[in-house]
């Protein structure tokens, strides 16, 4: 009997109270993943827009040429002695150039 009473006395929260911990954290989420996330796809598609021919570049697989031709979509490369032709979007960074941090 005694609980029902304190349970009445007691004023009820504001609706928005009780939800602000929730948009808190999404705000957290927000600024520690997708901020990040946006700048280091922004810094690739500057990257790509910057290959010339004669570049040295690192692919995603591993491979590290130099840029002879590119297209829309796709860039080849000469390693070595042979050819390669990669899709654009696949090289991660110019070669001597520093790795991103992870």
């Amino acid at each position: 009997m005694h609980f029902l009473m304190l349970a009445q006395a007691a004023p009820s929260q504001s609706p928005l109270v009780s939800f602000l911990p929730i948009v808190a954290m999404l705000a957290i989420f927000y600024f520690i993943l997708f901020v990040p996330q946006r700048r280091q796809m922004k810094q690739h598609q500057t990257l790509l827009a910057s290959l010339q021919k004669g570049d040295q570049v690192v692919t995603a697989g591993g491979l590290i040429g130099e840029v002879m031709a590119i297209r829309e979509d796709q860039v080849t490369l000469r390693t070595g002695t042979s050819t390669v032709v990669v899709e654009k979007v696949r090289i991660l960074r110019k070669a001597g150039a520093p790795a991103a941090a992870k």
